[in-house]
């Protein structure tokens, strides 16, 4: 199955701070792609993975789980600490979700968080039904491209798969639990007016993780997919900021 415009993998390799970018559920790295490209300029050393599943057709994401897209974040991020001295990690909504579940499994090795309106609950009620729907029917209509700005396509996925909706669940329960482990630096960016993920994710995040150096910004005019709208460049600008300050110096022979 050939990809869809904009969705390969892009990696740089720059200077000794990493930064692992994660795309969302449904989406491909052409959402991240210019937050990517804006780390890769500064002089970081950037990876940015297609999730498994993603960037073809909704199909191939319903024949792959949450272990699939985890273990492809993983091994990036491993990849990353090799050639790295600090690695940093940038989500959005599910790469948000498998930013955090890295975190409380890698601790230390995470120098720090930014994410963009992450799912850590599942939103509304239908996914209630989903241990049963998804055995019914293969897929709910699509999420993607929840953007304020007119004009601004994301790429993603026209249906939402229920296989892989159901597994994402499961990792949301998992990732809650976690969420008191999670003790790295964290810069939130949340969007009052996402209509994909609800505030509830949000507040959980907020008043159960374990971090005590935490922010959160809210982006007033943008939607879900902040990275590609309206207040980008807030993220952009925050994120590289709150990199430089956590970046601890070489020491010099």
């Amino acid at each position: 199955m050939p990809l869809l415009p904009g969705a390969e993998p892009y990696r740089h390799h720059g200077g000794p701070v990493g930064i692992l970018v994660c795309h969302g559920f449904t989406g491909s790295p052409r959402s991240m792609r210019p937050w990517a490209e804006r780390a890769a300029a500064e002089g970081y050393s950037v990876s940015l993975p297609l999730l498994p599943g993603h960037g073809t057709h909704w199909k191939d994401l319903n024949t792959t789980r949450w272990q699939d897209w985890y273990a492809t974040v993983e091994r990036e991020y491993l990849e990353l600490a090799e050639e790295c001295d600090q690695v940093f990690v940038f989500g959005l909504s599910m790469g948000g979700l498998l930013s955090l579940h890295l975190a409380a499994r890698q601790g230390a090795g995470v120098s720090g968080l930014v994410l963009v309106n992450p799912l850590v609950r599942m939103p509304g009620q239908a996914h209630v039904a989903l241990p049963v729907v998804r055995h019914l029917v293969p897929s709910f209509p699509g999420i993607a491209s929840d953007i304020a700005k007119p004009g601004v396509d994301e790429g993603g996925y026209t249906r939402t798969p229920l296989h892989a909706a159901y597994s994402m669940k499961q990792l949301t329960r998992i990732v809650q639990s976690e969420l008191p482990t999670v003790t790295q630096p964290l810069l939130l960016f949340r969007s009052p007016q996402d209509n994909v993920v609800s505030p509830d994710s949000g507040r959980t995040l907020m008043e159960h993780v374990g971090s005590k150096d935490l922010e959160e910004r809210l982006l007033e005019r943008s939607r879900h997919v902040a990275t590609l709208d309206y207040d980008a460049e807030l993220i952009f600008d925050g994120s590289l900021d709150f990199v430089r300050r956590l970046t601890v110096p070489v020491a010099k022979g």
